[in-house]
């Protein structure tokens, strides 16, 4: 473990310890390929099966509410509306609902939570299919479904720490973040083949039978409940509180949140991606230069997750995460700088598979070096940081673009992503020391 930080700082590892069942040498073009290690493990083969599903129809759903809003009111500024008003409810479900994660039952608070985002989605298919035409009924079943997500996430993600043992926390790490990258490929691309075919309300239907599926798979996981030891307690703020004096106790948990602030907020470039496809890319075609701009980068986590093999054993997590950040940092510098399409959308996805690292290393180390009872609310804040990140990136970059030019934003973000980085790993060490 982190040879900077006291045994107590790691906390206990996770319960479940038996030994890779295939141990962890492979030979060949295998040692290239997805660890799929944590799939032989019923209970998290149940619960990633669960996500495949739900990581397309979450994207339906995606689509059809921006889509439908537009639709109604002809306007993108209520389209921008509508996402703030499913942020603010996140961010406090979220915060909330790490705390709840670590006083209940995990598996129960799974069932009801995907249980509410079923029938969210199922209301939202009747208020379309029955014309309601309303934005702010739209808006109001988007921060209800936020709010249920929020409460969902944490719970989900600090519950693989008791599926599979420490060793294969990368690898299942990588398993779930495929699959999610996966869905934000092929969901838009399957919302945008069927809405001509079947039309915008049945999108959300399908969304909603996708997660009767994902009910069902959470019903067949065995109970989660806090570990024997733990003192019993009540989920409020007292306790969201202390979360985060855990975080800023542990400097490998700060650095970790710290890490993917410093890429998401300073080297996210997305918002300039319209800009950039009428400007810079214009004489490739407008249309395709946007559709491969928000393409590239997750595609490349696509790739990153597919041969994660080549990294899923690493022992020195953090420099994992140091690299992954500065390797992200440089592409983006470099995505900046290109004048040529292919060459920017090859960046990108040079991005992507850095991003794809970061995130498995980032969760093994939530996983791992926090305790039990504290792992729902390190996952609340990982939920705020992810979802918070980029949006917060969307106005800096916007400023940056407007006043700089975008390419000179874009290089710049990039490169302040990799000289912040590194300013970290070497001013706080424990992050570069840690190791499994």
């Amino acid at each position: 473990m982190d040879t900077s930080e006291s045994s107590s700082e790691s906390g206990p590892r996770p319960a479940a310890k038996a030994p890779a069942p295939d141990g962890s040498r492979r030979g060949g073009w295998r040692r290239w390929a997805m660890d799929t290690r944590p799939l032989r493990r019923p209970a998290y083969r149940r619960l990633w099966s669960s996500t495949i599903v739900t990581a397309v129809g979450s994207q339906l759903t995606a689509v059809a509410v921006p889509k439908q809003i537009y639709d109604i009111t002809g306007s993108s500024a209520w389209v921008g509306a509508a996402s703030l008003a499913g942020l603010l409810p996140l961010i406090v479900f979220a915060l909330w609902g790490g705390a709840v994660a670590d006083t209940v039952d995990r598996r129960k608070l799974l069932l009801v939570t995907n249980a509410g985002i079923a029938v969210t989605s199922l209301l939202f298919w009747i208020q379309a299919v029955t014309g309601l035409e309303s934005v702010a009924a739209l808006m109001l079943l988007l921060a209800l479904q936020q709010a249920f997500w929020g409460l969902n996430a944490p719970a989900r993600s600090a519950s693989v720490a008791r599926l599979v043992p420490e060793e294969e926390l990368p690898a299942a790490n990588a398993l779930g973040s495929t699959v999610m990258q996966t869905g934000q490929v092929v969901g838009p691309l399957l919302a945008g083949a069927l809405i001509p075919v079947v039309g915008l309300p049945e999108l959300y239907l399908i969304d909603a039978l996708a997660l009767c599926v994902t009910v069902w798979a959470v019903y067949r996981l065995p109970a989660l409940p806090p570990l024997s030891g733990t003192a019993v307690r009540r989920a409020g703020v007292r306790e969201v509180v202390a979360g985060f004096r855990y975080i800023a106790g542990h400097k490998v948990l700060l650095l970790s949140f710290l890490a993917d602030i410093v890429a998401m907020v300073l080297g996210m470039p997305r918002a300039l991606f319209p800009q950039l496809a009428a400007e810079t890319y214009a004489p490739y075609g407008e249309g395709l230069a946007l559709g491969l701009l928000f393409a590239a980068i997750p595609i490349g986590a696509v790739a990153g997750g597919l041969f994660s093999g080549t990294f899923s054993r690493a022992r020195r997590h953090g420099w994992m995460v140091i690299g992954a950040v500065v390797v992200w940092g440089a592409a983006i510098a470099g995505f900046g700088l290109s004048g040529s399409l292919w060459l920017a959308v090859a960046f990108l996805a040079v991005a992507g598979i850095a991003d794809m690292v970061s995130m498995v290393f980032r969760g093994a180390i939530l996983l791992s070096a926090a305790t039990d009872e504290m792992r729902g609310r390190m996952q609340g804040v990982f939920t705020v940081v992810v979802a918070g990140g980029p949006r917060l990136a969307d106005v800096l970059h916007g400023g940056a673009g407007s006043v700089f030019g975008a390419r000179e934003a874009v290089a710049g973000g990039g490169l302040l992503v990799v000289v912040v980085m590194l300013a970290l790993a070497a001013a706080v060490p424990a992050l570069r020391r840690y190791r499994v």
